[in-house]
C-alpha cells in the first residue's frame, strides 16, 4: 500500500514537471545557443593553421567553413523561419537555406573575423528571440519546410541547439583527423578518429 501511495506521488511529481517541461526546454534551449559562440572561440582563436584551415579529405569543411556555416544560419535561417511560423504559418513555405553559402561567403576572410561575427549575429538573434516573449501555446504553431513539411517552432528551435551541437561535434571530428596518423595504434581506442556523419543543413 505504501509502495503504492509512493509510486502515485511520484507520477504527480513527474506530471507536474511535464507541465511546464515546454518553458523549461525553451531555457534550455537559450543555454546551449548562447554558448556556442564561447565555446568556438576558446577552441579555435589562435590556433595553429592545422587546426582550421584542414579538413578531413575531398568535399569536407575545415574549422574555418563550419564557422562560416554557422553564420550563414544565424543570417539566413533561424530566425527568419521563426518569424514566417509567427506571421504566416504553413501558408508560405521556408526559403531553402543553402548550406554551402559559406564557400563563397567566407572566402578570403580571417578566421577572428567569422568568430567575432558569428558571435555578434548569435547575440542579436538570441535578443531578438527573447523579445518575443513566447508562450507556450506559440511554441506549437507551425510552418512548413520544403523539404520535411509541417513542423512546429518548438522543433525549429530545438533544432537550432542541436545544430549547434553536430557541428561542435564535426569540430571535432575534423581536428582529431588531423592526427589521425600520429596517434599509431592508440587510434583503436580513439572513437572520435572513426565516426562519420554531419548535418545536412
Amino acid at each position: 500500500m505504501a509502495a503504492s501511495a509512493l509510486s502515485r506521488t511520484r507520477q504527480r511529481r513527474i506530471y507536474v514537471h511535464m507541465a511546464s517541461m515546454t518553458e523549461i526546454e525553451l531555457a534550455e534551449t537559450i543555454a546551449v545557443l548562447t554558448r556556442t559562440p564561447a565555446t568556438l572561440d576558446a577552441w579555435l582563436r589562435g590556433m595553429p593553421d592545422i587546426w582550421v584551415h584542414r579538413n578531413e579529405g575531398k568535399d569536407t569543411w575545415s574549422a574555418l567553413d563550419i564557422v562560416g556555416h554557422l553564420i550563414v544560419g544565424e543570417r539566413t535561417d533561424w530566425m527568419s523561419r521563426a518569424r514566417i511560423i509567427l506571421e504566416e504559418g504553413e501558408a508560405r513555405s521556408f526559403d531553402p537555406f543553402d548550406r554551402f553559402a559559406q564557400e563563397k561567403e567566407s572566402r578570403g576572410k580571417p578566421l577572428e573575423q567569422l568568430l567575432d561575427e558569428f558571435a555578434r549575429l548569435r547575440r542579436e538573434n538570441l535578443t531578438a528571440l527573447q523579445s518575443l516573449n513566447l508562450q507556450q501555446e506559440d511554441l506549437t504553431r507551425r510552418g512548413r519546410h520544403p523539404a520535411l513539411g509541417v513542423v512546429t517552432l518548438s522543433e525549429l528551435l530545438a533544432t537550432w541547439a542541436v545544430h549547434d551541437l553536430t557541428h561542435l561535434h564535426q569540430l571535432s571530428r575534423v581536428m582529431a583527423h588531423q592526427y589521425h596518423a600520429a596517434v599509431g595504434p592508440w587510434r583503436a581506442y580513439l572513437g572520435v578518429l572513426g565516426c562519420t556523419g554531419h548535418s545536412a543543413e
